[in-house]
């Protein structure tokens, strides 16, 4: 069986920034282990497959596995799932995702790059003493979203760049995303995000990560719309904006390979 393959850097103004992803068309779902095998050979922080979909409310249905599990949301995969459907098509403006855990994303045009709406994930303080000691950081304020993600929020970014956290101690907590951020010096603010449990000890750009964020810093800023950095080796630019429930992320990517997945 051969699938078409693309690889590319999302949240990226050039290769070898961003955060890569495939992203593969099927015209129909292999199964769950097949799957996972596929994401575990690509070896990349998260493979995207979409189908044609079937009902009204979307143009494709959206699954993402990293090379560990599948995950409820991944906002990069989705980024470069609309620069791979949008830049195939150019009579398309939009492109919507039906996902079985996220609800309908969608990725449009925007200016040179596109703009994804995500859901508004509000995180509520929560004492996190585990996850503070497994990052080795000291925290200001810590957060928690019901669907894994823990925020953590440092003094300044000099502490983000500088956490080194123990990935042992991480993987062991769970199939959690770690976020430790805080107001930025180039941009509004500055993250990182570590995510052991899925063999990514850390993320280099994730969209999801900022579906938690965007809400409480919309809300510690006192605008709905700023700029973000995250501060991993390969970094990446996103802009940011809070839509009522949506949060509204703009970034460009950048088509790095073009294949075919020869499936046995």
């Amino acid at each position: 069986m051969r699938i078409p393959f693309a690889q590319i850097d999302a949240f990226a103004d050039a290769a070898f920034t961003g955060n890569p992803a495939a992203v593969m068309p099927l015209s129909q779902w292999l199964d769950d282990a097949t799957l996972q095998k596929i994401a575990q050979e690509n070896n990349l922080s998260e493979t995207a497959f979409i189908v044609p979909a079937t009902g009204g409310t979307a143009d494709f249905d959206l699954r993402w596995f990293t090379p560990a599990a599948e995950v409820a949301l991944c906002g990069h995969a989705t980024l470069a799932s609309g620069h791979f459907v949008l830049s195939s098509d150019t009579t398309r403006e939009m492109v919507r995702f039906a996902t079985r855990q996220a609800g309908v994303l969608e990725v449009a045009r925007h200016g040179a790059g596109y703009e994804m709406a995500l859901p508004a994930w509000r995180p509520h303080p929560k004492p996190l003493g585990a996850i503070v000691a497994a990052l080795g950081v000291e925290a200001r304020q810590t957060l928690w979203h019901d669907k894994g993600y823990a925020l953590v929020i440092v003094d300044d970014e000099a502490a983000v760049r500088a956490a080194v956290p123990d990935g042992r101690a991480v993987k062991a907590l769970g199939p959690y995303v770690l976020i430790v951020a805080a107001r930025g010096e180039t941009a509004d603010i500055v993250s990182r995000v570590f995510t052991d449990y899925f063999d990514i000890p850390e993320d280099p750009v994730t969209g999801s990560a900022h579906a938690v964020m965007v809400p409480y810093w919309a809300e510690v800023l006192g605008r709905d719309k700023f700029s973000a950095y995250q501060a991993s080796a390969r970094g990446g630019r996103v802009g940011c904006r809070l839509d009522g429930e949506r949060v509204m992320l703009t970034g460009s990517c950048v088509t790095v390979i073009e294949g075919t997945f020869l499936l046995p």
